[in-house]
């Protein structure tokens, strides 16, 4: 099934748009059965989860950390992980170029700006992501590498509003060229997401089947 699902998908997307598989909660076989039918990138959402399975599984999986991530846990993911897509904050950028630092390593982010219509989103606004990118101190941060945006769109059905959404987020990103990778799209919406730009789609219940819930 799994299989199938990946092919189905792919068959569905550009070359340009990355496929990151959303494993968080699932078992480490559904993962090596999406991994023995091609895929490399993943997406997890709990820190604790992703260093469980970056430990057990393939090293040449390509880990992306997708959640809402805490300073204090950045360390644990810092020595390994692919991309952080949920930058929201300066202090947390700087959290990250400081254990990348321990590290010896260049950890590529995104930063997460809040589009949706509804509170329960995490994100910078345009503005507080532009002061970042357009200030001295962020100049200084050499251990980190801003590779583009990340968003997430309203929890509704009302495809214009969400396509609205990320439009506004690739109008934003244009005035940063060289920031040019962009991630949105999840099952529900990705083929919107790849019309309006999107060069990473994010995916679990369509190759994965219905989430599965931490206790």
């Amino acid at each position: 099934m799994i299989k199938d699902n990946l092919v189905h998908i792919i068959s569905q997307i550009p070359e340009n748009v990355t496929l990151i598989a959303v494993s968080k909660t699932k078992p480490n076989e559904m993962l090596l059965e999406a991994y023995r039918a091609g895929q490399r990138h993943f997406g997890e959402n709990y820190v604790q989860e992703l260093v469980d399975k970056e430990t057990q599984l393939p090293k040449d999986i390509h880990w992306h950390f997708i959640g809402h991530l805490q300073s204090n846990k950045v360390k644990y993911i810092a020595p390994f992980v692919y991309l952080i897509h949920g930058v929201d904050s300066f202090s947390l950028l700087k959290e990250i170029n400081k254990q990348a630092l321990k590290n010896n390593r260049v950890i590529d982010c995104l930063l997460q700006i809040y589009i949706a219509q509804e509170e329960t989103k995490f994100g910078l606004d345009f503005k507080e992501a532009s002061e970042i990118l357009n200030s001295a101190e962020f100049k200084d941060l050499k251990n980190i590498q801003i590779k583009g945006f990340m968003a997430m769109a309203s929890n509704t059905d009302d495809e214009n509003q969400i396509r609205k959404e990320f439009k506004s987020l690739k109008e934003f990103s244009n005035q940063y060229p060289h920031y040019n990778s962009l991630s949105f799209g999840m099952s529900s919406d990705y083929k919107l997401a790849i019309q309006e730009g999107s060069t990473m789609i994010r995916v679990g219940s369509s190759i994965f089947g219905e989430r599965n819930y931490l206790k």
